[in-house]
């Protein structure tokens, strides 16, 4: 008899509940539940089981998705779990915040064939929610204990993702950073109603029990010189992120009301954890009552306009200068804005801010047309003649990306070889910076990502360093 993975569904696609828009947008909570026991078996044994798993070579990570999906029809839920967890430091974190549709759901040969994908991300994040409510995720208990310390810069994805690695092959190692907070991006800069904070802390709190030391408030080459850095330990990661803003670049772009993406989500983010933040208490990171034209198509994008419908804007916009197909950021997270009541002005491109005595009024913008895809199946942008009018704003918000900081001045490091956009250069596929025993992983090394590229290229470098030490000390020995 065929197992029930191994038939046509029997068994319509289903996600766990969601909270409908007009309650959700009242606060910062998680919009999805966890589902409960048998419906995720249930939503599990929509898998096929394909011959060739494109799911599994969608995700970064190579998750073993069918794998751990069978094991969860079946019941198995801790079996399940482990498999998960296998190839991936941060699974429930994945699960909640990984654009699925455009890598393991998208991949899906169910959603190929029109019957729609299996939910991926909602079983993983169930998955992992149920093993630290059940005990199954413990502090790392190395078998081996090794005499050698590991630094890393940045507490981000790949950091706590390298740690987590490092610390299970029983490396002392410490992570810096430089916020008051351990979790980078994730803590700072991804809203609640996507990964509430809590979820972020016990990963934390788990490296911290489990011999992590964190060292907060700390900046290298501020507080401490990259020189002194690398005399502490056998071995650096440079995991840092890329946090410098593109801005505009239009008349008016320094007017009053016009904000940055990040400062933006990072101030409502403290707010929200409870911190007295003063440019949001003065108004100039609240959008409460005001006409918000968030600029940008991105992820950041959505997490700002949906920011600004729970913190009161009296209308928010998305100005975007390519169509709906065409925008990077994610399907889903399009249609959750637009159930809370984001409006989307496609097709346009800003050219100027208005402003009354120094203070944003509006946004000239431009309407733009899409050429015919090109060799690399990427459409160009032109401006239509006399297209030009006015979007009311008096909150502006720019959402153009980020890109890395000046690595070698901050760290004074002339010899850390970057690639003309500011990233870290690593030899080929390895993760192996031009300084010796300084490796690199994450947003500084590949340019702004996703977190589910920054949890695999901190895992790769943590097996690369692993490896690179045991070199080392053959050599010595």
């Amino acid at each position: 008899m065929l197992h029930r993975n191994q038939r046509f569904p029997e068994v319509a696609r289903r996600t766990p509940p969601r909270t409908p828009p007009e309650i959700r947008v009242r606060d910062f909570k998680e919009i999805y539940a966890d589902f409960a026991a048998a419906s995720g078996a249930a939503q599990s044994s929509r898998c096929a089981q394909c011959g060739v798993p494109f799911c599994q070579s969608g995700c970064p990570l190579e998750n073993a998705i069918p794998d751990w999906l069978k094991l969860a029809a079946e019941g198995r839920l801790e079996e399940a779990w482990r498999a998960s967890e296998a190839t991936s430091a941060l699974p429930e974190i994945c699960g909640r915040i990984c654009p699925q549709d455009r890598l393991c759901e998208g991949a899906c040969t169910l959603e190929r064939a029109g019957w729609e994908t299996v939910t991926i991300g909602s079983v993983e994040r169930w998955l992992g929610d149920m093993a630290f409510k059940e005990g199954w995720i413990e502090p790392i208990r190395p078998v081996r204990e090794r005499d050698v310390s590991i630094g890393i810069v940045g507490s981000g994805p790949a950091g706590l993702a390298a740690a987590d690695r490092l610390r299970g092959l029983g490396y002392a190692v410490t992570i810096y950073e430089r916020q008051d907070r351990a979790g980078g991006l994730l803590m700072y800069g991804i809203p609640g109603f996507k990964l509430e904070k809590p979820v972020v802390q016990r990963r934390i709190d788990r490296l911290v029990e489990s011999g992590v030391t964190f060292e907060l408030g700390v900046e290298i080459g501020r507080d401490l010189s990259f020189g002194d850095l690398r005399s502490r330990h056998q071995a650096v990661l440079l995991a840092t992120g890329v946090y410098a803003a593109r801005r505009l670049a239009v008349p008016g772009c320094g007017t009053d009301g016009v904000v940055p993406a990040l400062a933006y989500l990072t101030a409502s983010n403290r707010k929200g954890m409870g911190d007295t933040v003063p440019e949001f208490e003065s108004g100039a990171l609240d959008a409460r009552g005001r006409r918000v034209v968030v600029i940008g198509g991105g992820d950041t994008a959505m997490d700002c306009v949906r920011t600004a419908v729970r913190q009161g804007a009296t209308s928010v916009t998305c100005l975007y200068r390519r169509d709906r197909d065409n925008m990077p950021g994610s399907a889903r997270e399009v249609a959750h804005a637009e159930e809370e009541g984001v409006v989307f002005d496609w097709l346009a491109s800003p050219r100027a801010v208005h402003d009354v005595e120094g203070r944003a009024t509006a946004v000239r913008a431009i309407r733009t047309a899409l050429s015919d895809p090109g060799p690399d199946g990427r459409r160009s942008i032109r401006e239509l003649v006399d297209s030009a009018y006015d979007c009311s704003a008096d909150m502006v918000i720019e959402a153009l990306g980020f890109e890395p900081e000046d690595l070698k001045t901050r760290l004074d490091v002339p010899d850390l070889a970057v690639r003309d956009d500011g990233t870290v250069w690593s030899a080929g596929a390895t993760r192996a910076t031009t300084l010796e025993g300084v490796f690199v992983a994450g947003d500084i090394s590949r340019g702004a990502s996703l977190v589910v590229w920054a949890v695999r290229e901190g895992q790769d470098a943590a097996a690369e360093i692993h490896v690179w030490l045991g070199a080392r000390q053959q050599v010595a020995a």
